[in-house]
């Protein structure tokens, strides 16, 4: 609990960090797509898209639901987006507001409810609020550190 106010802080730099990688890159860079894998365009398309499951999860703590959302492991929001052909800023535009509705929402909860416990589907492990949080964070630095490889990769 004691690193709660951390977590916030990580989840709110997360847009701040994404469009400081990407701002200014080429659209080839942006684009490129080195192994058939995700283009750092899509990693941050992939970004925008989990915010909905994020504060679904969220909004479990506060209903007190038996078991978390589960997200999509084949990730087919991402993959049907075609995040490559939207604009850049379109994309970084969207996943600030979504994120600061993430927050605002998490800044509204109830202390008590961080504590609460319920199953993640995947995990099948009891997570905290706070846990899920660091989970998201860690989803985001994931991310982002592969954005960063992508938009600096030696051509």
């Amino acid at each position: 609990m004691e690193l709660l106010p951390n977590l916030c802080a990580r989840l709110r730099g997360t847009p701040a960090r994404l469009e400081d990688t990407l701002r200014g890159r080429s659209h080839k860079i942006l684009i490129g797509k080195p192994q058939e894998k995700w283009s750092a365009q899509e990693h941050a398309g992939h970004l925008l898209d989990l915010e909905p499951l994020w504060l679904a999860r969220v909004n479990d703590y506060v209903a007190a639901s038996n078991q978390l959302t589960a997200a999509d492991l084949k990730n087919r929001k991402t993959h049907e987006a075609n995040h490559n052909l939207r604009p850049l800023e379109q994309i970084l535009t969207e996943f600030r507001a979504a994120r600061e509705r993430l927050l605002k929402r998490v800044d509204e909860l109830d202390p008590s409810l961080f504590v609460r416990t319920i199953p993640h589907p995947r995990l099948n492990t009891p997570m905290r609020l706070v846990d899920h949080l660091y989970f998201a964070a860690e989803h985001d630095d994931h991310h982002l550190a592969r954005i960063w490889e992508l938009v600096n990769a030696v051509r």
